[in-house]
């Protein structure tokens, strides 16, 4: 299918977004190295728990966030192993505010100097992105995923949300239950399933929701799965060096996986405060004088039909 010209104008804006990093963010020649490891010791004895603490504990976490607002570090790999294209792009600066129930703004920052890169806000039904450096202001619906052949381009505010506030397991749900390990850890798996959309059988079917791993060294969840309709992964969150800040608990290190996008954000978090009243100004971001407006997902307007040229005699 070819592409009208708002739509390549469009796609070649996304990839403004963080083409502007590149000078920022990418290295030297990479370099192998190999790390000497010593011997490990016993693992940790593992915790039993059964099906409804899980449960509980994870909403009494999902619960416990109402709002973030901290200052991060990211790293964004775009390209995966499938598609033989992997680009590594260094660690930049940025602060991360998130409320509930949608609203969220990162906000990425140049190393050193502490120019905004790019700002991007949403409030679950709209994005909004400023990129300085281009003098463009792109705005759109949040439910707009235009699935593009370079993945940064993919990247959205509104797929931070989810990472952030987790949505509890609702009560008479259908849950599962099993144990799984690797070489280093041991845990607990609860897979949340949810009725199939299908419509090829009159038989009730089930998909998985969610699945949720639980460390059984300290029942921290560790990893969040995410399913669409139809059994497509659509987000693999992990988490990791679990803090406490005040009264709260929460990981200083998220990684964010979306398959379907190909593209991986690593975010650390440096300080945070959490539950906070944020302010609503600070979720509102408005195009700056002088800039270029662009309206995504807006049907493209009908082109003249071109000119055929005079047959000479």
């Amino acid at each position: 299918m070819r592409l009208t010209r708002p739509q390549r104008e469009l796609d070649g804006l996304f990839l403004a977004v963080f083409t502007i990093l590149i000078p920022f963010l990418t290295g030297g020649c990479a370099a192998s190295h190999t790390t000497a490891r010593g011997p490990s010791g016993a693992p940790e004895p593992a915790q039993v728990a059964a099906k409804q603490d899980l449960i509980a504990r994870f909403r009494r976490q999902a619960e416990s966030v109402t709002s973030l607002n901290a200052s991060v570090t990211m790293i964004l790999t775009a390209g995966s192993s499938y598609t033989g294209v992997i680009k590594q792009y260094h660690e930049i600066g940025g602060f991360l505010l998130a409320e509930r129930p949608a609203s969220i703004r990162v906000i990425g920052q140049a190393p050193i100097v502490g120019t905004n890169l790019f700002d991007m806000v949403s409030d679950g039904e709209t994005f909004r992105i400023f990129i300085p450096s281009q003098h463009k202001f792109i705005t759109g619906s949040a439910n707009l995923e235009r699935s593009s052949t370079k993945p940064i381009e993919n990247l959205r505010p509104q797929h931070l949300t989810s990472v952030i506030f987790w949505t509890p397991i609702p009560d008479h749900t259908p849950v599962l239950m099993e144990e799984a390990n690797d070489e280093t850890s041991r845990y607990y798996v609860v897979t949340v399933v949810r009725p199939a959309s299908s419509l090829a059988s009159d038989r009730e079917d089930w998909e998985i929701e969610r699945r949720i791993w639980f460390d059984r060294s300290n029942l921290n969840v560790t990893r969040i799965e995410t399913y669409e309709q139809g059994g497509q992964l659509a987000s693999d969150v992990t988490l990791r060096g679990w803090d406490t800040f005040g009264t709260v608990k929460y990981p200083r290190q998220i990684s964010l996986s979306r398959p379907d996008s190909d593209y991986q954000l690593q975010i650390g978090i440096k300080k945070a405060t959490f539950n906070e009243t944020i302010p609503a100004d600070r979720f509102i971001l408005a195009q700056p004088p002088g800039t270029e407006l662009v309206n995504a997902g807006t049907a493209p307007e009908p082109s003249a039909p071109a000119e055929r040229p005079e047959k000479k005699n």
